[in-house]
């Protein structure tokens, strides 16, 4: 310690102020711990301010554009829907701001200590907080890491231009793009295509090396109809060569599955890019925290990293990257820092995709059912049949069960169609309690509603299903 250097003492700091970061600082104060969060640039983070959020707010609007043609048939006529980015791009500030306004109140009234600034380890149990001049020095009985991740754009885009957008990026455009080339399948590729094909732009889709469409194969094919009923191009299988910039757009240079180059020109692209975790002005290096070869800090199942008192959680971490996970090893970490036993179990940890329409999927895959050879019963229920999806004019798609034929256990539920987000709650729950078929067929669901094509598809495992017709 260098002359005159004062040291605050804390009992917890956690550092990042997103949703794993600021719903731990939460937690602590409910268990009345003493929390200090420490947040580089705005409160959410990533999710609320660049990610999860703004995707949200485009697939939205271009969901509701959508509506259009059902408005009509309503009667509801009159009404100008011409659509202008600019007063998207308004709401989707407005709603950011609201958000990220009422987590400062919830910090304010849970009584955490809110600090702005760059937060490094000088060792173990010491933290600096630099702040434009202003530099503090911590002394932490316990630490939290939650400063997330961040995309990185792959080798092969060696130019640096602004109609080459990342994940962070693409929701700030000030124009809707004639031709958009969208390079990934992840989630927000899939949501930036499908709600920028709805809001007027040409897209194409690549899918890079054998990885294709990540869902179960039913619902793989679905996504791929629907596609091209709405005239998105979907290229499988190829390697991004180059990519060059043009007088007015993009060009995009490809090899194919068969060897065959082919370029392709848009007025922008989309990248998803790889996230990595955001470590680099953490300190961490000093003292070797245990981290895998993609620098993600290796945790225990108490989210407690190789040094003792010093957490990680979300985005940083191991695993997928998904706010979900964040919150849940959050509070998780603080309820083991206040003497809990807390479990966290991300076996069913739901893939939501804000497509139009939606996807939700949790637990197995026909796909997994035939590798492992497993004795399964699988329905699908397609939406068509459902009274309210044909009130809402949202009859697309379907929800399939799988279960096991030997135990009658639930082992996996996907559903592409109006209301999968919501009812993904229930699949979780579901398979959480290893329901059986019987579980799921003695409730009574409300009518008309979406939630009653669960319950015709379980019944249809045993062709039982009213609205469906007999499977041979």
């Amino acid at each position: 310690m260098v002359v005159g250097e004062i040291s605050q003492e804390r009992d917890l700091v956690i550092i990042g102020g997103g949703p794993g970061g600021y719903s731990a600082a939460i937690r602590a104060a409910q268990l009345g711990l003493s929390a200090t969060l420490i947040e580089q640039s705005q409160l959410g983070g990533v999710c609320l301010n660049e990610g999860c959020i703004p995707s949200k707010v485009f697939t939205h609007a271009a969901g509701k554009l959508a509506e259009k043609p059902h408005l009509q048939d309503l009667g509801i006529s009159g009404i100008d829907m011409e659509f202008n980015i600019n007063q998207l791009l308004a709401y989707k500030t407005k709603i950011i701001k609201r958000l990220r306004t009422g987590i400062e109140k919830l910090c304010k009234e849970n009584k955490i200590e809110l600090i702005y600034g760059k937060a490094t380890f000088l060792d173990e149990n010491r933290i600096g907080v630099e702040n434009g001049h202003q530099f503090d020095i911590f002394t932490c009985k316990n630490t939290i890491i939650a400063t997330g991740s961040s995309p990185v754009m792959p080798l092969e885009v060696t130019i640096r231009s602004t109609r080459i957008l990342l994940a962070h990026e693409i929701f700030n455009l000030p124009e809707i793009p004639d031709d958009l080339l969208v390079m990934g399948n992840d989630y927000i590729a899939l949501e930036v295509a499908s709600c920028f094909a709805a809001l007027g732009s040409h897209v194409t889709i690549f899918i890079e090396n054998q990885s294709g469409l990540p869902f179960d194969e039913s619902i793989n094919k679905e996504l791929l109809r629907l596609f091209k009923k709405r005239k998105v191009s979907l290229i499988n299988k190829v390697k991004l060569l180059s990519t060059a910039e043009t007088e007015d757009g993009i060009t995009l240079t490809v090899q194919s599955d068969k060897n065959r180059e082919e370029t392709f020109a848009g007025s922008y692209l989309y990248v998803s890019g790889e996230r990595m975790p955001n470590i680099e002005t953490t300190g961490i290096a000093r003292f070797g925290i245990h981290q895998n070869d993609q620098g993600f800090i290796k945790v225990d199942e108490n989210m407690e990293s190789s040094i003792k008192s010093i957490y990680a959680i979300g985005d940083v971490t191991e695993g997928p990257r998904l706010a979900a996970k964040a919150i849940k090893q959050g509070k998780a970490a603080v309820e083991v820092i206040s003497g809990g036993k807390p479990e966290v179990d991300l076996t069913f940890l739901p893939t939501i995709v804000h497509t139009l329409p939606p996807i939700a999927s949790v637990g197995i895959t026909e796909q997994d059912v035939k590798e492992h050879g497993i004795d399964a019963r699988i329905c699908e229920f397609p939406m068509r049949s459902n009274g309210y999806a044909a009130i809402t004019a949202n009859s697309e798609g379907f929800i399939k069960v799988i279960s096991d034929t030997n135990t009658s256990i639930v082992l996996g539920i996907h559903m592409i169609g109006e209301g999968a987000v919501e009812l993904s709650s229930s699949f979780v729950q579901l398979l959480e309690m290893a329901a059986k078929e019987e579980d799921m067929k003695f409730p009574s669901y409300a009518h008309p509603s979406y939630g009653e094509g669960l319950f015709e598809a379980v019944e249809g495992l045993v062709g039982q299903a009213i609205h469906m017709a007999p499977i041979d």
